[in-house]
């Protein structure tokens, strides 16, 4: 009877404390990809209150699946199989103890055009409504995803999402709807403010932790791959930035010499067979990388049909040989760095578009430089043969 009575009172104490903290609630809702290929998405959701996870998805056929993890968190991850690669059109919903989310809906490539949407530097949350017409399948970046770490977690904690949530609550129906894959920037990693000398402590968390623990992505996290046949595409992200850096306490990016565990993956990405397009992400100033490490990274760089920063706050294509350079800022009216190559700059606020139509001879990539009211600046049609290798 003692024993009873004292289970009744545990039970009695914890759904008073759990009265107090108030009820459960989802915050945060976004998708990932974990995987080299888009055979599954990863739902992300963020709680008030720790909890279990629960997800529940319908293919496109109908098919309805729930996928359950144990256990109590407040960040939340559950890995869903797709029943085909970019193909059709997916329904879910997330739940945590009484708290459930509606359904959402996840469309993968109709009509046989990708649709990939890039932006960078997103410190001043901009409204994106002109890229929400454009109906993307994903959205990329070219790194600086949050303006810093510390201001919202205090200096020196590396595990902290916070700024990450925000982010993600700021734009629910972008998050909820698209399959998000991010890349870094150093402000993505900025623990401590920077000043201007050296500091005794570093300024950024290398291991990009809090970045790693938000954003499920493939490979090594800080850099990733995602390769999509259907469209004879393969992306590669980077985590370049800052790079004059290096061995100092302002260092921010990962080791990029040719030992590297960096530029080893790298170049293993670029020389293996692959589909026939590249296209590369980071966030250092283009021509700087091109040479890195004494012109190494220039060549593997030179097997890209375009590559991808978001360094500065202007909006770029130059042309380097057979490669096409892009710069893409959300703040697009600062200073500006032009590429010795350059053969378009403009000075506004801007996001890219990339679409993707394959035939049975080769792939189109339509890449437009467009401002935030969805008026194109810059556009230009990339073709590939199909019968191109990965090594040209």
């Amino acid at each position: 009877m003692l024993e009873l009575l004292g289970s009744m009172v545990c039970v009695s104490l914890l759904l008073g404390q759990a009265h107090a903290q108030g009820p459960q609630r989802i915050s945060a809702l976004w998708i990932t990809c974990n995987s080299p290929q888009l055979t599954h998405v990863v739902l992300n959701w963020t709680t008030t209150h720790p909890g279990p996870s629960q997800a529940e998805l319908i293919w496109p056929d109908g098919t309805r699946k729930i996928f359950l993890r144990t256990g109590q968190r407040r960040l939340h991850q559950v890995r869903l199989p797709l029943a085909r690669p970019w193909s059709g059109v997916y329904r879910y919903r997330v739940r945590t103890a009484e708290a459930q989310s509606p359904w959402h809906q996840l469309r993968l490539a109709p009509r046989g055009a990708l649709c990939v949407a890039v932006v960078a530097n997103w410190h001043q949350r901009p409204s994106l409504v002109a890229l929400m017409k454009d109906e993307p399948h994903v959205l990329m970046t070219a790194g600086d995803n949050v303006p810093n770490l510390y201001t919202l977690c205090g200096a020196g904690r590396t595990k902290c999402v916070k700024p990450y949530e925000q982010l993600v609550l700021h734009y629910p129906e972008l998050f909820s709807r698209v399959v998000f894959m991010p890349v870094l920037g150093n402000h993505d990693k900025q623990i401590r403010p920077r000043g201007r000398r050296f500091p005794p402590q570093p300024v950024y968390d290398i291991a990009a932790e809090a970045f790693c623990r938000f954003f499920p992505l493939p490979d090594k996290q800080r850099w990733w791959h995602l390769d999509v046949p259907e469209f004879g595409v393969r992306f590669a992200a980077l985590d370049l930035h800052h790079v004059q850096d290096q061995g100092t306490t302002w260092q921010s990016c990962s080791a990029y010499d040719p030992s590297s565990a960096q530029f080893r993956w790298y170049a293993s990405m670029v020389r293996q067979p692959r589909p026939p397009v590249l296209i590369t992400l980071y966030n250092a100033r283009n021509a700087t990388v091109r040479h890195l490490a004494g012109g190494a990274w220039g060549k593997l760089l030179g097997e890209n049909t375009l590559c991808v920063s978001g360094f500065g706050h202007f909006g770029e294509r130059a042309q380097v040989g057979q490669v096409t350079y892009y710069n893409t800022s959300l703040r697009g009216t600062g200073d500006r760095y032009p590429d010795p190559h350059s053969r378009r700059l403009v000075s506004q606020d801007n996001y890219l578009l990339l679409t993707f139509r394959r035939t049975s001879e080769k792939v189109s990539v339509l890449v437009e430089l467009k401002n935030l009211r969805g008026q194109v600046l810059d556009a230009r049609q990339h073709e590939v043969p199909l019968k191109e290798t990965s090594n040209k």
